[in-house]
């Protein structure tokens, strides 16, 4: 046999080994997460460091990507085991509506516990007029990369103010992390984020561009948060942002961890475990965290059915 063939021979027994010996590889979570420059990919990292130092022969890692529905989607492609998505998109999912509507109800789709809660933020430069939601036809704004939560939930507040994308002179679609720098440089006027307070992100554009947070309110959001269950409304307290010194209000959601029924239960157990009894850990791992309650991670924002594996855990601990 000539050198080249002996080489690509050897080359295909030690893949055959490798693939066919699964000692030598542990079992590896891919956790969905949103931009590098969110809370959700914090909260992925957060995550997985919980379920490596608690969970023995599980690898765990926190995936960048576009956001919520496409955390949603690839969670039901098989192509995540876990997801961090909005309230919103999680029922949306659950139930095959909105923007799911062609996807059809996604009937493998499992909660496992809520995180944090969301503010809608409206961010707008201070030169630009933007006093209130109601002031933002006819000027320059970003509506959030398609596949974000943020987008979605932006393009259901258009539809609830009777706008369209001609009610803007430029419409943007950047992901969180260059939106800011849009901002500043004055490519836009406004920008839109749902996200956990505080934000570096907000705090950034804040500083650095004299921006200011805009009142979400008015008869048409009232009747938005009315309609949906997993609408909330909220307030930014004053203070938190300069600028702003009195509470901002506006509506939110809850960002919440799911997964697939399809996904192992004993696994699920094992990551549900590890967050709930090192809850101070995950506390301390982010601003956004610090309140987290275990008898509100367990309801709050979760229209889809409970993982098997992480109702076992509740139920061991008499939470349900």
């Amino acid at each position: 046999m000539r050198p080249g063939a002996l080489f690509r021979q050897a080359i295909l027994v030690a893949g055959f080994i490798a693939t066919a010996s699964p000692a030598l590889a542990e079992p590896t979570l891919t956790v969905g997460t949103g931009s590098r420059a969110g809370v959700y990919f914090q909260a992925g990292r957060a995550l997985c460091q919980l379920v490596e130092t608690a969970a023995s022969g599980l690898a765990c890692q926190a995936a960048a990507s576009d956001g919520s529905i496409a955390n949603l989607r690839d969670l039901r492609a098989g192509r995540l085991q876990l997801a961090i998505a909005q309230s919103d998109w999680q029922y949306h999912a659950l139930n095959g509506s909105d923007r799911f509507a062609e996807d059809k109800p996604d009937p493998d789709l499992r909660a496992l516990f809520s995180l944090h809660s969301e503010a809608f933020l409206l961010v707008a430069r201070r030169d630009s007029a933007i006093r209130r939601l109601q002031d933002l036809a006819g000027k320059r704004v970003n509506i959030g990369n398609p596949g974000s939560g943020q987008r979605g939930t932006m393009e259901i507040v258009m539809r609830q103010m009777g706008w369209e994308r001609a009610s803007f002179p430029l419409v943007e679609e950047l992901p969180a992390g260059q939106q800011s720098l849009a901002l500043c440089n004055d490519r836009i006027q406004a920008m839109v984020y749902i996200v956990g307070v505080p934000n570096d992100s907000i705090g950034q554009a804040v500083r650095l561009c004299d921006a200011v947070i805009v009142e979400v309110s008015g008869r048409p959001i009232d009747i938005l948060v009315a309609k949906y269950p997993f609408y909330v409304p909220m307030a930014v307290p004053g203070g938190l942002y300069a600028g702003n010194p009195h509470d901002v209000r506006t509506f939110g959601v809850t960002a919440t961890v799911v997964s697939s029924a399809t996904v192992d239960a004993d696994t699920i157990y094992a990551v549900t475990k590890a967050v709930f009894e090192n809850l101070e850990t995950l506390r301390d791992l982010h601003p956004a965290f610090r309140h987290l309650i275990p008898r509100r991670m367990i309801a709050d924002g979760l229209t889809a059915p409970l993982h098997e594996g992480a109702l076992r855990y509740y139920r061991e601990r008499g939470w349900l």
